[in-house]
């Protein structure tokens, strides 16, 4: 036990750039830094030193879940305050990519990952969410916009970015709950299609749709992008979804959005990005079976080799890290709800998910972009970026 100690110790002495308190299982106590006490780590039980030199990042995020760790004070600060030491051997989540052995995401494989995160219960997402169910990255014209303001937003920059125009066709892959698709045809007129791979968002957007008498104008379909043939769009939009794909399977996503784009179609792409390309072990295990998190140089090189002319990039980091700040204040606010159908460690694995998130993008450990790009040579596309804020 001693020898233990001396580890967990020796370990945290220099893990984050704030002063903490580390309290070990037998009550003792040590505070490292100096001045004011940011947070307080304890250790309920002696965690296996192999495992965490193994794979800090799931044996942690385990030991969390499970009550073996505690947190005084707030999660997020935790994690920002281990991202922004740059000495710290955690602080470069890729170092442990190569542990993680991903399967490869074929179709069958990439409905059960979705069905593995998004069937959990709209239910679920519904007490935490905004007004639009919207899960994915917020636009924050202000500091001071609400939740439900901010998903608004980033609907209208969407579609204003895509220039869409009364009867376009458009296509939504990973639609969610179907905001956009329904925006698209309220304000533009545009003939929406979206798919998904939950079935859970699938009956919410078909209620959706038909509450809004929009059945001539959107339709929402059970489908991975792979499996639709014979259509072609003018527009085609992507937000939250290439997470999903799988390295393996990107230059596959741009060749569907090459065969399923009309000459001189343009699309969007909204997803996370990394300076290199990798996974959490953790989140693969309990959040997102199957996720990869690409580099911007890999989605440019797949864009370049299909030949897409890419028109406008855009950094949304500081937008997503706004956006689970307030995803993880809603999730405490309704508790209460939440603890009477999930059990302390589900609660406690979604909590540190939603915290050790908003910590990454506000310490630019990943990213979030917006890539604007055609199919051909368009040269009826704006001259300048002044129409995506009119």
């Amino acid at each position: 036990m001693i020898i233990d100690k001396i580890f967990y110790k020796t370990l945290f002495k220099n893990l984050f750039s704030d002063t903490f308190e580390l309290k070990l299982w037998d009550g003792t106590s040590e505070i490292y830094g100096e001045g004011e006490v940011q947070f307080k780590i304890i250790f309920n039980e002696p965690i296996p030193k192999a495992d965490i030199i193994k794979d800090p990042s799931l044996t942690l995020g385990e030991a969390y879940m499970t009550k073996k760790i505690d947190i005084e004070g707030s999660i997020q600060k935790v994690i920002e305050s281990l991202y922004n030491n740059k000495e710290s051997f955690l602080s470069n989540s890729d170092k442990y990519a190569n542990l993680l052995k991903m399967a490869t995401n074929n179709i069958k494989n990439s409905k059960k990952n979705i069905e593995f995160h998004y069937d959990i219960g709209n239910d679920f997402y519904k007490l935490w969410l905004d007004d639009t169910m919207t899960y994915s990255c917020g636009y924050f014209k202000s500091k001071d916009d609400s939740l439900t303001a901010a998903q608004k937003n980033k609907v209208e920059h969407i579609l204003k970015k895509l220039d869409l125009k009364e009867g376009e066709t458009l296509l939504d892959i990973g639609c969610g709950w179907g905001e956009l698709i329904i925006s698209a045809a309220k304000q533009y007129k545009a003939k929406a299609m979206g798919i998904t791979l939950s079935s859970e968002q699938l009956a919410k957007v078909r209620q959706r749709i038909k509450n809004e008498g929009l059945e001539d104008l959107v339709e929402v379909q059970l489908v991975d992008y792979r499996e639709i043939k014979n259509k072609k769009f003018d527009k085609i939009v992507s937000v939250g979804m290439l997470e999903h794909v799988g390295q393996d399977h990107l230059a596959e996503y741009f060749g569907a959005i090459n065969n399923l784009l009309n000459d001189n179609g343009v699309s969007l792409l909204h997803c996370i990005t990394g300076i290199v390309g990798g996974n959490n072990t953790w989140i693969d295990k309990y959040i997102f079976p199957g996720g990869y998190v690409p580099a911007i140089t890999e989605l440019i090189s797949c864009m370049s080799e299909k030949k897409f002319d890419v028109i406008d990039v855009e950094n949304l980091r500081l937008h997503y890290g706004r956006t689970l700040e307030y995803w993880a204040e809603n999730f405490e606010n309704a508790l209460s709800e939440i603890s009477k159908t999930k059990d302390e460690t589900f609660i406690r694995m979604w909590r540190l998910y939603l915290n050790a998130c908003a910590a990454s993008f506000n310490c630019a450990n990943i990213n979030i972009h917006q890539f604007l790009f055609n199919k051909g040579v368009n040269n009826d596309l704006q001259w300048t970026r002044d129409y995506m804020y009119k």
